[in-house]
């Protein structure tokens, strides 16, 4: 049986291609699993996960509750924004105390980038960064990526615009990470403000007009103006930003031909797409959100079989 190169999911940064591949694999197989009329595996039934989240993350604690149990892992979970972190308690302390009731991995969510590499060289259990602050989320460019492979057949090769707010995206630097690492080929498109300075370096190409990155591409990421990240105005307003990098039916229905629509939600209708694009054919949001509970259950699957 091949497995991981690593013992924690901190960061698709720390992944080989074999891996990425590893994982979609398992995850093919309890797609099935998800899609049968007893969707439970009793693969982790003698794994406790804690899930701590620092942060609120409806869709990715809700997602990575539903693998855990459709593995049967034993779960606990824990919303350190509600609770005695408020009091003071630090990250390390709060996680002690998790481990004293002996758990065997934690998936975090924290604000602050690099929380889960300084976890996992403290505590003895397999960490899943579920995303730390505007740095990685590596669930979601998996997912993603698999997303891209369902639909079209391949990642390499294909031509990927991510739309947006880049600088603020935890999601954009793990799909460039992810997406180059399979062969793809990757642009950014946004306001030049909302743009990161290194983000060439990383060996991918700014277009700033959207129509010419659509027509460019095979699929357009679109990812959502993270309000509450923006501490200084990016831009004149969300209406002007929704004019030069929002995608409507009309601007789709424009180009030479027909593209796939992604978006890692929660969507801002009407401001990054409109309803008619988030519903149309061509968008595989929900294919998305239903990939992400079979990516996690191969995640969380390959990772318990490295705990000795």
């Amino acid at each position: 049986m091949s497995e991981l190169s690593v013992k924690h999911l901190l960061g698709i940064k720390y992944l080989n291609e074999k891996d990425i591949q590893l994982i979609f694999e398992t995850a093919d197989h309890f797609k099935e699993v998800i899609n049968r009329s007893i969707k439970k595996v009793p693969s982790l039934r003698d794994i406790t996960i804690a899930n701590i989240f620092f942060e609120n993350s409806t869709r990715t604690k809700l997602s990575f509750e539903l693998a855990e149990k459709r593995l049967s892992a034993d779960v606990i979970n824990f919303s350190a924004s509600q609770s005695s972190v408020k009091k003071g308690e630090t990250l390390i302390d709060t996680v002690n105390n998790i481990l004293s009731m002996k758990v065997d991995m934690v998936v975090m969510r924290h604000p602050n980038p690099g929380a889960g590499i300084f976890l996992s060289k403290h505590v003895n259990a397999a960490i899943v960064n579920a995303g730390d602050g505007a740095h990685e989320h590596p669930t979601q460019a998996l997912l993603d990526s698999y997303s891209i492979r369902e639909k079209l057949g391949d990642v390499a090769g294909k031509n990927i615009v991510i739309v947006g707010d880049i600088l603020h995206s935890r999601v954009a630097l793990s799909n460039i990470f992810a997406l180059k690492l399979q062969g793809a080929n990757v642009k950014v498109c946004g306001p030049k403000t909302l743009i990161p300075k290194y983000i060439e370096s990383l060996g991918v190409e700014v277009e700033t007009n959207l129509k010419k990155a659509l027509n460019w591409c095979d699929v357009a990421n679109m990812l959502r103006i993270q309000n509450e990240r923006l501490d200084i105005s990016y831009f004149p307003s969300t209406r002007e930003y929704t004019q030069q990098y929002g995608v409507n039916k009309k601007l789709l229905n424009s180009l030479d031909k027909e593209i796939v629509i992604m978006h890692p939600g929660p969507i801002n209708r009407g401001v990054e797409i409109t309803s008619d694009v988030a519903d149309s054919k061509q968008s595989i949001i929900l294919n998305q959100v239903e990939n992400g509970v079979a990516i996690r259950m191969a995640v969380l699957y390959l990772l318990a079989s490295k705990i000795k």
